[in-house]
């Protein structure tokens, strides 16, 4: 399928209603679906939504068969905040979990990314290619030069993510001036299997693929991960380097979203 013939669409929200659909569509992902809660969910109106989103842009993949003026055109979102809005947010939306010291002290152009999700009905195929896509256009317009922010595993039983977690510990370990780091008291080593006794296959094959995908483009994860009983995650903050990435990994991803 071409482009022209794609029936997804990629931009930021630019309506009342662009922004609704994405928080509609995050309570359907991370309440609905993964049993997440909050003192901000609003179960009356179907909305996961916070204090952040009003300093944030919102990227949002739009199903274009669907009306505009609805609240079901949003089929997948990625929200992000520039780190020169920061100041005006009073944190990054990851300072609750991670000691963000590192990369404040770098100096260089951050983008958090949050709230990544794409409607189960539209997973498996172009959409998240679409999504990926237009985060690269952000990324490269902006001059953004370390993009980071917390991805999950499903659940808070460490022993069940025993593996994966180890393999990110082992083998994807932010180097030592980007190693952000959990907060007590909620962070949990994930040292927890020896390298040689370590199934790095199966631990692989047990990643969400969301962290798979930012491991492939050269990403690292922070030391420690941090247990969301909120939102009934496991999290690790995921931290890229955008100047480390490899042409070809980049190409492979706009190949396949072209391809899409």
């Amino acid at each position: 399928m071409s482009a022209e013939d794609s029936p997804y669409s990629v931009r930021l929200a630019e309506t009342a209603e662009d922004l609704l659909g994405a928080q509609r569509l995050r309570y359907a992902v991370f309440v609905a679906e993964l049993g997440g809660d909050g003192p901000d969910v609003d179960h009356a109106a179907g909305l996961e939504r916070d204090h952040f989103d009003a300093y944030c842009d919102h990227l949002i993949l739009v199903d274009n068969r669907r009306d505009p003026t609805g609240l079901d055109h949003v089929v997948g979102a990625y929200r992000v905040m520039p780190g020169a809005r920061r100041a005006e947010a009073g944190r990054f939306y990851s300072e609750t979990e991670y000691d963000l010291d590192p990369l404040l002290r770098l100096g260089r152009n951050l983008l958090e990314l949050g709230r990544s999700c794409v409607h189960a009905d539209h997973r498996g195929g172009a959409a998240m290619f679409h999504l990926w896509n237009g985060l690269a256009d952000y990324v490269l317009d902006r001059g953004i030069e370390v993009m980071f922010g917390v991805a999950s595993f499903h659940g808070t039983d460490v022993a069940a993510l025993a593996g994966p977690l180890s393999m990110l510990h082992h083998y994807h370990l932010a180097p030592p001036e980007m190693r952000v780091t959990a907060r007590a008291p909620h962070c949990q080593t994930m040292n927890l299997i020896a390298t040689e006794v370590l199934d790095r296959k199966a631990a692989m094959a047990a990643t969400p693929a969301l962290i798979k995908a930012y491991l492939r483009l050269g990403g690292f994860v922070g030391d420690g991960a941090w247990i969301d009983h909120d939102f009934n995650t496991t999290d690790v903050c995921l931290v890229m380097d955008t100047g480390q990435m490899s042409a070809r990994h980049l190409a492979f991803y706009h190949r396949k979203a072209g391809a899409a």
